[in-house]
């Protein structure tokens, strides 16, 4: 086999590796929602055993965000109309699910959970160090709170502004123009009516 053949299949084979699929691991339960308090677990993480909070859960990327973690520039453009200038902040970048564990609410350590059911059949995580149980965060359980505008006064208070009518027909410009036609014909003097008779009966 000459030299070029075997550079062509090297070559054909490096493209081959590159070319095969990831597989992307989708977690079968998710024990890590947002308000939760983990710890880095990855040793090879710049991270590596600090703790944070959950600021948000990315399902669709297998991913979690967590406050003041793995922080990275990111650059803001600035509004030349508004006055603001371009500027770089430091913001949370995402850090894979499997390198953080839920954090032992009773020896502070990270641990891996289990689930059970309390007597009134309650689903609770359990850890798996301590047997503790570990709550769901309370800010789960907060809803937001919509603004609504009220006001005082009410137009609906006058039976009449209640049940009176506010749709106006609209007359299509075709009507209009018919409108026009008969109006033509009926000043030079022609039967519209008679007219019309007779074209039904031609036809």
């Amino acid at each position: 086999m000459s030299g070029r053949v075997k550079l062509t299949n090297i070559l054909m084979r490096q493209k081959r590796q590159k070319l095969k699929p990831t597989t992307l691991h989708i977690p079968k339960r998710w024990n890590i929602v947002r308000g939760d308090t983990v710890q880095v677990i990855d040793r090879k993480h710049p991270e590596y055993k600090k703790q944070g909070t959950v600021l948000a859960v990315l399902r669709d990327k297998n991913r979690v965000i967590v406050q003041d973690l793995n922080m990275g520039p990111k650059r803001i453009k600035g509004d030349a109309e508004k006055g603001l200038k371009g500027q770089t902040i430091m913001v949370e970048r995402s850090i894979h699910y499997s390198n953080v564990n839920l954090v032992d609410p009773v020896t502070g350590f990270p641990t891996k959970v289990i689930y059970s059911f309390l007597e009134d059949g309650t689903k609770v995580r359990i850890s798996k160090r301590s047997g503790a149980i570990i709550p769901k965060p309370d800010i789960l359980k907060q809803k937001s709170v919509r603004s609504s505008i009220t006001s005082e006064d009410s137009d609906t208070m006058d039976e009449d502004v209640v049940w009176g009518s506010t749709y106006e027909k609209r007359v299509s410009k075709w009507e209009d123009m018919r409108r026009e036609l008969l109006k033509t014909l009926e000043e030079k003097g022609v039967d519209v009516e008679s007219s019309s008779s007779r074209a039904g009966a031609k036809s």
